[in-house]
């Protein structure tokens, strides 16, 4: 992505350490209680922040989104561990799950590692300018916001379930 760098850390998780069950999708035996996340670094101009989660190891050929949450006010900082349902001034897109909101992990089992990145995203404009709303997909966001991100950052964490 173009721009400067965000910092984006997790209580939850540490960078390239194993994310936790209880964020893990119900079908996965978890609670689907999204992580911690929190940012630094935010530029000025910046008028909206994005968020995303997409799992690029899903057997798919094209991953799988598991959170798109666009409209988030660009003095927001953090996200509490469990805000993936929380309703705000901010709009959830569609994941690949078919719904809104966060849908935590649930890769086949037995599968190795599955690898969660979530990247946030300070954009130039406000997400209705960019035609983002809760209709957004992880693949109409990061369309739509070439050209507008002046900064991003992401955390990876991984996850498995046992077979």
């Amino acid at each position: 992505m173009e721009g400067t760098q965000l910092t984006v850390r997790s209580t939850t998780f540490e960078h390239g350490g194993p994310i936790p069950p209880s964020a893990a999708h119900e079908l996965a035996g978890g609670d689907n209680k999204s992580p911690q996340l929190s940012w630094s670094a935010v530029p000025a101009g910046t008028k909206s922040l994005a968020l995303t989660c997409f799992d690029p190891d899903a057997p798919t050929t094209v991953g799988f989104s598991h959170w798109v949450r666009v409209n988030m006010p660009p003095t927001l900082a953090e996200l509490p561990e469990g805000a993936g349902t929380d309703r705000g001034q901010w709009q959830d897109g569609i994941t690949d799950w078919g719904g809104h909101g966060y849908g935590g992990m649930a890769p086949p089992p037995g599968d190795p590692p599955h690898h969660y990145v979530f990247t946030v995203y300070a954009l130039d404009a406000e997400a209705r300018e960019l035609g983002l709303d809760d209709h957004a997909t992880y693949a109409k966001l990061r369309f739509l916001v070439r050209g507008h991100v002046l900064a991003s950052g992401e955390i990876t964490g991984t996850f498995a379930v046992e077979d």
